[in-house]
């Protein structure tokens, strides 16, 4: 049978547990088909649906290239991997980065309201920063549901309160009402609306995401040049348009929100910071061997200007190292 309405559910930090919960409290013939990704590391060992089939009553599969959908049924994305949605069939990608993820949830997202429009219901549940605002405003659009868990029980507030703060969400639950909400939101008919025109950027994302090159989907005419630059390639980051979260994208299809970019650039400024200090111990460490050297050929005057010089170098390096341990992580504003 077709399949009309489709559920897709991001997640990030704490989002095991929470996933756990929503699966244990689905009945065994829940009619919907559901998506998940979760944020993992490219070296994740590929257990995530066995951990919430241990917990479902309904089968939990890891999702593959071409994969029909059918329900009951949960597809999981695999780590390294972007789980995207055509009609009726999984695909599987490894397109660029999004928010510092592979696999991210606004690809899953968006590839849902592209595919489904009104038939998607979007959820987003505890996670850091804010992957998955962009994909939910674009169910949104296209005329889906959107819930967010409730951010004063989540682990980490701050992916359901950019949400909330971003999209007009109809639902904010706690985890164990998030099952029973979805059995009664599928349970109803479809309402009977006009499909809403797909927007080209949409259509453009997606195919980013499903290994299209970027200039050749047309990201160039998504977004104006910002002045900063892709911490991934340092390509020029196109500011997005169409959306209602300020996001950037570069030409090679690298994708930020503002928190993600923000951290991102954090990262790697301290990256920058601990090769100044490199660089400035090992000219030290090089200057006591020159201090040594022409001390030996009974230089002694010299030796000391080198020994003063490289004192300079170790006092700076420390100096940098003060500042690394300093800065604050990366957060939203509110969390």
């Amino acid at each position: 049978m077709p399949v009309e309405r489709i559920i897709v559910i991001g997640a990030s930090s704490g989002g095991i547990e929470a996933l756990r919960t929503l699966v244990s409290h689905l009945p065994s013939n829940f009619s919907t088909p559901i998506c998940a990704v979760m944020h993992l590391s490219p070296q994740s060992p590929s257990i995530l649906h066995e951990i919430l089939g241990r917990a479902a009553k309904l089968p939990v599969y890891q999702a593959e290239p071409g994969m029909l959908i059918s329900a009951p049924a949960v597809y999981v994305a695999p780590p390294d991997r972007h789980l995207l949605l055509e009609r009726d069939m999984l695909q599987v990608a490894r397109g660029p980065r999004e928010n510092r993820f592979r696999p991210a949830i606004d690809p899953l997202f968006r590839s849902a309201a592209r595919a489904y429009g009104r038939g998607v219901i979007g959820v987003v549940l505890t996670g850091d920063l804010d992957d998955g605002t962009a994909g939910l405003w674009a169910i949104k659009q296209q005329g889906g549901i959107a819930i967010v868990q409730d951010p004063g029980e989540a682990l980490f507030p701050s992916m359901p309160k950019s949400a909330i703060r971003h999209v007009p969400v109809d639902h904010v639950v706690r985890i164990a009402a998030l099952g029973p909400l979805l059995v009664d939101l599928t349970a109803r008919p479809l309402p009977s609306k006009m499909p809403v025109p797909i927007p080209a950027g949409l259509e453009t994302e997606v195919n980013i995401s499903n290994e299209t090159n970027g200039l050749d989907a047309g990201v160039m005419d998504i977004g104006e040049a910002s002045p900063y630059t892709c911490p991934e390639c340092h390509g020029v980051l196109l500011e997005i348009k169409s959306s209602a979260v300020l996001r950037f994208r570069c030409h090679t299809g690298h994708a930020y929100s503002v928190a993600s970019l923000a951290a991102a650039l954090s990262e790697r400024s301290e990256e920058d910071l601990w090769n100044v200090v490199r660089a400035f111990e090992e000219g030290a460490m090089l200057m006591e061997r020159m201090a040594q050297h022409v001390r030996d050929d009974h230089q002694g005057e010299q030796a000391d200007e080198w020994l003063s010089r490289s004192r300079e170098a170790k006092h700076r390096a420390d100096e940098i190292r003060k500042l690394t341990r300093h800065s604050p992580p990366v957060t939203t504003a509110d969390s």
